[in-house]
Protein backbone atom coordinates (compact mmCIF):
# COMPACT_ATOMS: atom_id res chain seq x y z
CA UNK A 1 0.00 0.00 0.00
CA UNK A 2 0.68 3.37 -1.00
CA UNK A 3 0.13 7.19 -0.15
CA UNK A 4 1.18 9.87 -2.13
CA UNK A 5 0.81 13.62 -1.77
CA UNK A 6 2.22 16.42 -3.72
CA UNK A 7 1.76 20.51 -3.51
CA UNK A 8 3.54 24.00 -3.67
CA UNK A 9 2.69 26.77 -1.20
CA UNK A 10 4.40 30.25 -0.04
CA UNK A 11 5.63 28.10 2.87
CA UNK A 12 7.24 24.63 3.46
CA UNK A 13 4.75 24.10 6.00
CA UNK A 14 1.89 24.88 4.20
CA UNK A 15 3.34 22.32 1.04
CA UNK A 16 3.97 19.34 3.73
CA UNK A 17 0.48 19.88 5.34
CA UNK A 18 -1.03 19.70 1.68
CA UNK A 19 0.69 16.46 0.82
CA UNK A 20 0.02 15.13 4.66
CA UNK A 21 -3.70 15.83 3.90
CA UNK A 22 -3.60 14.19 0.58
CA UNK A 23 -2.76 10.86 2.39
CA UNK A 24 -5.57 10.74 3.88
CA UNK A 25 -5.87 8.31 6.92
CA UNK A 26 -2.30 7.06 7.54
CA UNK A 27 -1.57 3.37 6.83
CA UNK A 28 -0.68 2.35 10.44
CA UNK A 29 1.87 -0.28 8.81
CA UNK A 30 3.36 2.69 6.77
CA UNK A 31 7.40 2.07 7.31
CA UNK A 32 9.22 4.05 4.72
CA UNK A 33 9.12 7.36 2.68
CA UNK A 34 10.26 8.78 0.18
CA UNK A 35 10.35 12.87 0.24
CA UNK A 36 11.59 15.29 -2.52
CA UNK A 37 11.26 19.25 -2.40
CA UNK A 38 12.32 21.51 -4.83
CA UNK A 39 15.88 23.24 -3.86
CA UNK A 40 14.38 25.97 -3.03
CA UNK A 41 13.75 24.62 0.12
CA UNK A 42 17.48 23.04 0.45
CA UNK A 43 18.36 24.62 3.65
CA UNK A 44 14.61 23.72 4.98
CA UNK A 45 15.29 20.24 3.90
CA UNK A 46 16.07 18.76 7.49
CA UNK A 47 13.35 20.66 8.96
CA UNK A 48 11.06 18.88 6.72
CA UNK A 49 12.33 15.51 7.27
CA UNK A 50 11.60 15.81 10.63
CA UNK A 51 7.68 17.42 10.20
CA UNK A 52 6.89 14.40 8.19
CA UNK A 53 8.64 11.99 10.83
CA UNK A 54 6.44 13.86 13.32
CA UNK A 55 3.52 13.51 11.56
CA UNK A 56 3.29 10.29 10.01
CA UNK A 57 5.95 8.05 13.27
CA UNK A 58 7.73 6.68 10.11
CA UNK A 59 11.36 6.87 10.72
CA UNK A 60 12.98 5.58 7.31
CA UNK A 61 13.17 8.00 4.20
CA UNK A 62 15.03 8.63 1.51
CA UNK A 63 14.79 11.35 -1.04
CA UNK A 64 16.52 14.48 -2.02
CA UNK A 65 16.24 18.05 -3.93
CA UNK A 66 15.91 18.52 -7.20
CA UNK A 67 15.80 22.13 -9.49
CA UNK A 68 12.33 20.03 -10.62
CA UNK A 69 10.46 17.75 -8.83
CA UNK A 70 7.66 15.41 -9.80
CA UNK A 71 4.29 13.36 -8.75
CA UNK A 72 1.56 11.64 -10.75
CA UNK A 73 0.43 14.22 -13.55
CA UNK A 74 2.78 17.21 -12.08
CA UNK A 75 5.67 18.66 -12.71
CA UNK A 76 7.13 21.28 -10.55
CA UNK A 77 9.81 23.96 -11.38
CA UNK A 78 11.28 27.16 -9.50
CA UNK A 79 8.73 26.80 -6.96
CA UNK A 80 8.62 26.05 -3.70
CA UNK A 81 7.11 22.49 -3.65
CA UNK A 82 7.37 18.99 -1.91
CA UNK A 83 6.40 15.83 -3.28
CA UNK A 84 6.19 12.46 -0.77
CA UNK A 85 5.45 9.38 -0.79
CA UNK A 86 4.83 6.51 2.14
CA UNK A 87 4.80 2.63 1.48
CA UNK A 88 4.08 -0.66 3.83
CA UNK A 89 6.65 -2.46 2.95
CA UNK A 90 7.06 -6.39 4.38
CA UNK A 91 9.18 -6.69 7.38
CA UNK A 92 13.24 -6.47 7.18
CA UNK A 93 12.86 -5.94 2.88
CA UNK A 94 14.68 -3.29 2.86
CA UNK A 95 17.65 -1.33 4.21
CA UNK A 96 18.89 1.98 4.38
CA UNK A 97 22.08 3.22 2.16
CA UNK A 98 24.30 5.08 4.17
CA UNK A 99 27.55 7.04 3.70
CA UNK A 100 28.52 5.25 0.42
CA UNK A 101 32.02 6.03 -0.59
CA UNK A 102 35.07 4.12 -2.03
CA UNK A 103 35.33 2.28 1.16
CA UNK A 104 34.21 -1.26 -0.20
CA UNK A 105 35.54 -2.56 2.82
CA UNK A 106 33.02 -0.78 5.26
CA UNK A 107 30.49 -1.13 2.92
CA UNK A 108 31.45 -5.85 3.02
CA UNK A 109 31.61 -5.71 6.84
CA UNK A 110 28.22 -3.12 7.42
CA UNK A 111 25.53 -4.67 4.27
CA UNK A 112 27.37 -7.74 2.60
CA UNK A 113 25.20 -9.66 5.02
CA UNK A 114 22.31 -8.55 4.57
CA UNK A 115 22.64 -8.44 1.32
CA UNK A 116 23.47 -11.90 1.08
CA UNK A 117 20.70 -13.38 3.46
CA UNK A 118 18.24 -11.12 1.96
CA UNK A 119 18.98 -11.63 -1.92
CA UNK A 120 19.07 -7.99 -2.34
CA UNK A 121 18.20 -7.10 -5.85
CA UNK A 122 17.10 -3.56 -6.28
CA UNK A 123 18.53 -0.25 -5.11
CA UNK A 124 17.08 3.15 -5.25
CA UNK A 125 20.27 5.71 -4.78
CA UNK A 126 20.45 9.73 -4.98
CA UNK A 127 24.30 10.77 -5.86
CA UNK A 128 26.10 14.06 -5.62
CA UNK A 129 27.08 15.61 -9.06
CA UNK A 130 29.79 17.67 -7.07
CA UNK A 131 32.08 14.59 -6.95
CA UNK A 132 33.94 13.66 -10.23
CA UNK A 133 34.44 10.14 -9.24
CA UNK A 134 30.12 9.28 -9.06
CA UNK A 135 29.91 7.31 -11.96
CA UNK A 136 32.82 5.55 -10.94
CA UNK A 137 31.41 4.60 -7.30
CA UNK A 138 27.98 3.46 -9.20
CA UNK A 139 30.10 0.98 -11.01
CA UNK A 140 31.58 0.25 -7.74
CA UNK A 141 28.50 -0.47 -5.64
CA UNK A 142 26.44 -1.78 -8.40
CA UNK A 143 29.46 -4.88 -8.66
CA UNK A 144 29.00 -5.05 -4.98
CA UNK A 145 25.93 -5.72 -4.97
CA UNK A 146 26.11 -8.84 -7.33
CA UNK A 147 23.01 -9.07 -9.65
CA UNK A 148 20.91 -5.93 -7.56
CA UNK A 149 20.00 -3.05 -10.33
CA UNK A 150 20.29 0.28 -9.52
CA UNK A 151 17.86 3.27 -10.58
CA UNK A 152 18.06 6.93 -8.93
CA UNK A 153 19.22 10.40 -9.84
CA UNK A 154 21.79 12.70 -8.92
CA UNK A 155 20.94 15.75 -7.48
CA UNK A 156 20.17 18.97 -8.89
CA UNK A 157 20.85 22.18 -6.94
CA UNK A 158 21.19 26.08 -7.24
CA UNK A 159 21.84 25.55 -3.57
CA UNK A 160 23.28 23.06 -1.33
CA UNK A 161 22.72 18.91 -2.09
CA UNK A 162 21.38 17.16 0.61
CA UNK A 163 20.11 13.64 0.68
CA UNK A 164 17.72 11.69 2.61
CA UNK A 165 19.23 8.06 3.73
CA UNK A 166 17.19 8.17 7.53
CA UNK A 167 18.23 11.57 8.17
CA UNK A 168 20.14 14.32 6.72
CA UNK A 169 23.70 13.42 4.61
CA UNK A 170 25.89 14.59 2.27
CA UNK A 171 27.60 11.61 0.65
CA UNK A 172 28.73 10.71 -2.58
CA UNK A 173 25.61 8.10 -2.92
CA UNK A 174 23.23 7.52 -0.62
CA UNK A 175 19.89 5.12 -0.80
CA UNK A 176 17.43 1.98 -0.08
CA UNK A 177 18.26 -1.32 -0.77
CA UNK A 178 15.41 -3.86 -1.29
CA UNK A 179 15.33 -7.81 -0.95
CA UNK A 180 14.21 -9.79 -3.68
CA UNK A 181 10.66 -10.01 -1.84
CA UNK A 182 9.92 -6.46 -3.50
CA UNK A 183 8.66 -7.09 -6.92
CA UNK A 184 9.78 -3.90 -9.41
CA UNK A 185 9.89 -3.37 -12.95
CA UNK A 186 11.94 -0.27 -14.55
CA UNK A 187 12.71 0.62 -17.86
CA UNK A 188 14.74 3.63 -19.18
CA UNK A 189 13.34 5.95 -22.38
CA UNK A 190 15.92 7.67 -24.07
CA UNK A 191 15.37 11.91 -25.27
CA UNK A 192 17.54 11.17 -28.57
CA UNK A 193 17.23 9.70 -31.91
CA UNK A 194 19.97 8.28 -34.08
CA UNK A 195 21.25 9.88 -36.90
CA UNK A 196 24.17 8.10 -37.54
CA UNK A 197 25.46 4.37 -38.78
CA UNK A 198 27.10 2.91 -36.02
CA UNK A 199 31.53 4.15 -36.42
CA UNK A 200 34.27 3.26 -34.16
CA UNK A 201 36.87 5.69 -32.91
CA UNK A 202 40.34 5.20 -33.88
CA UNK A 203 42.54 7.54 -32.89
CA UNK A 204 41.45 9.93 -29.57
CA UNK A 205 43.65 12.06 -26.62
CA UNK A 206 41.38 12.47 -23.55
CA UNK A 207 37.82 13.63 -24.44
CA UNK A 208 39.42 14.72 -27.93
CA UNK A 209 38.25 12.26 -31.32
CA UNK A 210 40.82 12.97 -33.67
CA UNK A 211 39.88 10.26 -35.72
CA UNK A 212 36.68 8.01 -36.66
CA UNK A 213 36.97 4.88 -38.94
CA UNK A 214 40.52 6.11 -40.41
CA UNK A 215 39.21 9.24 -40.60
CA UNK A 216 39.22 12.99 -39.89
CA UNK A 217 36.63 12.46 -36.83
CA UNK A 218 35.12 16.35 -37.44
CA UNK A 219 34.91 15.32 -41.71
CA UNK A 220 32.44 12.28 -40.65
CA UNK A 221 30.70 14.62 -38.17
CA UNK A 222 29.95 16.61 -40.67
CA UNK A 223 28.86 14.04 -43.26
CA UNK A 224 26.47 12.42 -40.33
CA UNK A 225 24.75 15.35 -39.30
CA UNK A 226 24.19 16.74 -42.47
CA UNK A 227 25.28 20.06 -44.83
CA UNK A 228 22.66 22.72 -42.96
CA UNK A 229 24.21 22.12 -39.82
CA UNK A 230 28.02 21.81 -40.60
CA UNK A 231 27.11 25.13 -42.35
CA UNK A 232 26.24 27.05 -39.16
CA UNK A 233 27.21 25.15 -36.05
CA UNK A 234 25.29 27.73 -33.86
CA UNK A 235 22.13 25.37 -34.35
CA UNK A 236 24.44 22.26 -32.87
CA UNK A 237 24.47 22.70 -28.94
CA UNK A 238 21.51 21.02 -27.62
CA UNK A 239 20.56 19.53 -30.44
CA UNK A 240 23.22 17.13 -31.88
CA UNK A 241 25.36 14.54 -29.59
CA UNK A 242 27.56 11.77 -29.32
CA UNK A 243 25.56 8.51 -28.37
CA UNK A 244 28.29 5.83 -26.84
CA UNK A 245 26.82 1.97 -27.22
CA UNK A 246 26.88 0.29 -24.05
CA UNK A 247 29.21 -3.00 -25.28
CA UNK A 248 26.78 -5.88 -24.25
CA UNK A 249 23.61 -3.98 -23.96
CA UNK A 250 20.59 -6.73 -25.74
CA UNK A 251 18.34 -3.39 -26.08
CA UNK A 252 20.69 -0.74 -28.15
CA UNK A 253 21.23 1.02 -25.18
CA UNK A 254 23.65 3.91 -25.33
CA UNK A 255 25.01 6.73 -23.41
CA UNK A 256 24.17 10.41 -24.39
CA UNK A 257 27.44 12.70 -23.83
CA UNK A 258 27.00 16.45 -25.21
CA UNK A 259 29.62 17.77 -27.64
CA UNK A 260 32.29 20.71 -25.90
CA UNK A 261 34.42 21.99 -29.00
CA UNK A 262 35.62 21.29 -32.56
CA UNK A 263 38.70 22.48 -34.01
CA UNK A 264 37.66 23.37 -37.31
CA UNK A 265 41.99 23.38 -39.10
CA UNK A 266 42.82 19.98 -37.39
CA UNK A 267 39.04 18.64 -37.93
CA UNK A 268 39.09 17.01 -34.09
CA UNK A 269 35.73 17.17 -31.84
CA UNK A 270 35.59 16.85 -28.45
CA UNK A 271 33.05 15.34 -26.29
CA UNK A 272 31.86 15.33 -22.63
CA UNK A 273 32.98 12.02 -22.21
CA UNK A 274 36.99 10.62 -21.90
CA UNK A 275 37.26 8.00 -25.00
CA UNK A 276 40.07 5.82 -26.01
CA UNK A 277 40.89 4.00 -29.51
CA UNK A 278 38.32 1.30 -30.40
CA UNK A 279 35.46 2.75 -28.49
CA UNK A 280 31.96 2.71 -30.61
CA UNK A 281 30.36 6.07 -31.39
CA UNK A 282 27.48 7.49 -33.07
CA UNK A 283 25.82 11.01 -33.06
CA UNK A 284 22.04 11.47 -32.01
CA UNK A 285 19.38 13.97 -32.22
CA UNK A 286 17.55 15.25 -29.46
CA UNK A 287 13.89 16.73 -30.01
CA UNK A 288 10.51 16.60 -28.64
CA UNK A 289 9.10 14.71 -30.81
CA UNK A 290 11.62 11.94 -30.86
CA UNK A 291 11.72 12.17 -27.14
CA UNK A 292 8.09 12.10 -26.61
CA UNK A 293 8.10 8.87 -29.09
CA UNK A 294 11.00 7.04 -27.29
CA UNK A 295 9.04 7.94 -24.06
CA UNK A 296 5.67 6.49 -25.59
CA UNK A 297 7.18 3.13 -26.79
CA UNK A 298 8.81 2.69 -23.58
CA UNK A 299 5.20 3.21 -21.68
CA UNK A 300 3.23 0.83 -24.53
CA UNK A 301 6.36 -2.21 -22.92
CA UNK A 302 5.23 -1.85 -19.27
CA UNK A 303 1.56 -1.31 -20.10
CA UNK A 304 1.86 -4.98 -22.00
CA UNK A 305 3.96 -6.03 -18.66
CA UNK A 306 1.25 -5.20 -16.45
CA UNK A 307 -1.59 -6.85 -18.34
CA UNK A 308 -4.30 -4.65 -17.27
CA UNK A 309 -3.08 -4.36 -13.20
CA UNK A 310 -1.76 -1.22 -11.69
CA UNK A 311 0.94 -0.50 -10.18
CA UNK A 312 1.26 0.00 -5.85
CA UNK A 313 3.86 2.75 -6.64
CA UNK A 314 6.55 4.56 -8.82
CA UNK A 315 9.49 6.60 -8.72
CA UNK A 316 10.48 8.97 -11.85
CA UNK A 317 14.26 10.39 -11.94
CA UNK A 318 13.93 12.16 -15.72
CA UNK A 319 16.89 14.57 -16.73
CA UNK A 320 16.64 18.11 -16.22
CA UNK A 321 16.97 18.85 -19.84
CA UNK A 322 13.95 17.26 -19.97
CA UNK A 323 10.64 17.88 -18.29
CA UNK A 324 9.29 21.40 -19.16
CA UNK A 325 12.88 22.35 -20.66
CA UNK A 326 11.67 19.80 -23.44
CA UNK A 327 7.90 19.04 -23.76
CA UNK A 328 6.95 22.84 -22.63
CA UNK A 329 5.68 23.72 -19.07
CA UNK A 330 1.98 21.81 -18.50
CA UNK A 331 3.69 19.02 -17.46
CA UNK A 332 3.78 16.74 -20.32
CA UNK A 333 6.36 14.39 -19.19
CA UNK A 334 4.13 13.36 -16.22
CA UNK A 335 0.53 13.31 -17.76
CA UNK A 336 1.87 11.13 -20.67
CA UNK A 337 2.70 8.70 -17.90
CA UNK A 338 -0.60 8.64 -16.36
CA UNK A 339 -2.44 9.02 -19.41
CA UNK A 340 -0.56 5.50 -20.80
CA UNK A 341 -0.54 3.69 -17.55
CA UNK A 342 -2.98 5.43 -14.89
CA UNK A 343 -3.46 7.07 -11.70
CA UNK A 344 -1.19 5.59 -9.12
CA UNK A 345 0.84 7.07 -6.53
CA UNK A 346 4.64 8.22 -7.70
CA UNK A 347 6.94 10.02 -6.99
CA UNK A 348 10.51 11.99 -7.92
CA UNK A 349 12.85 14.12 -9.17
CA UNK A 350 14.92 15.70 -12.21
CA UNK A 351 18.29 15.13 -11.84
CA UNK A 352 21.35 16.10 -13.13
CA UNK A 353 22.49 12.74 -14.05
CA UNK A 354 20.28 9.51 -14.29
CA UNK A 355 21.29 6.11 -12.60
CA UNK A 356 20.40 2.51 -14.68
CA UNK A 357 21.90 -0.10 -13.99
CA UNK A 358 25.49 0.17 -13.53
CA UNK A 359 25.86 3.44 -15.27
CA UNK A 360 25.30 7.72 -14.99
CA UNK A 361 22.84 8.57 -18.03
CA UNK A 362 22.05 11.88 -19.52
CA UNK A 363 18.82 13.01 -21.29
CA UNK A 364 16.98 9.96 -20.15
CA UNK A 365 13.99 9.41 -18.12
CA UNK A 366 13.81 6.13 -15.58
CA UNK A 367 10.32 5.17 -14.10
CA UNK A 368 10.42 2.40 -11.50
CA UNK A 369 6.76 0.51 -10.71
CA UNK A 370 6.13 -1.30 -7.31
CA UNK A 371 3.92 -4.54 -8.43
Amino acid sequence: MFQFGHANAITWQEAADACLAQFGELNPDGNLGFLYATDILSENFAEILDYFKQKTGIMHWVGTVGIGICSTGQEYFNVLAIAAMIGDFPDDTFHILTTLSEQSEQFSRTRQSWCDSKQAMFAIIHGNPRHENVADLILQLSEQLGESFLVGGLTSSRHTFPQIADDIVDEKLSGVLFSSAIQVTTRLTQGCTLISPRHQITEADDNVIIRIDDRPALDVFFEDIGKELADDLSQVPGRIFAALPILGSDTGDYLIRSLVGVDIEQRLLAIGEMVTVGMPLMFARRDRDSAHNDMVKMLRKLQIMLNGKMPKGAVYYSCLGRGENLFGNDSQELKTIQTILGEFPLVGFFASGEIYHQRLYGYTGILTLFL
